[in-house]
């Protein structure tokens, strides 16, 4: 009987040590902890559009971004007129 209990305790531990690895692999963040990738409102505001079409869309911050829609990675995506070719936005 004492034997079941070590097991079921050992099995309990053995579980819970993977949930900090399941949280991190369900991590949508870079090395320095930013999203990666286009915000789901970029998407949104080309869906139905060309690439090459002007859109607006409200930022991460609650701003009017001003945007033109281009393919990225198979995806089109409204692209801030103010972002650099190569990452986030100019400062």
């Amino acid at each position: 009987m004492k034997s079941k209990g070590i097991k079921e305790v050992i099995l309990v531990m053995a579980l819970l040590s993977l949930v900090p690895m399941t949280a991190l692999a369900g991590n949508n963040n870079g090395q320095d902890g930013r999203r990666q990738g286009p915000p789901p409102e970029a998407i949104e505001a080309c869906e139905g559009k060309q690439a090459g079409d002007s859109v607006e869309f409200t930022g991460r911050r609650g701003e009017t971004l001003k945007a033109t829609c281009e393919e990225r990675d198979g995806q089109l995506v409204a692209v801030p007129e103010n972002m650099p070719r190569g990452g986030g936005p100019r400062q």
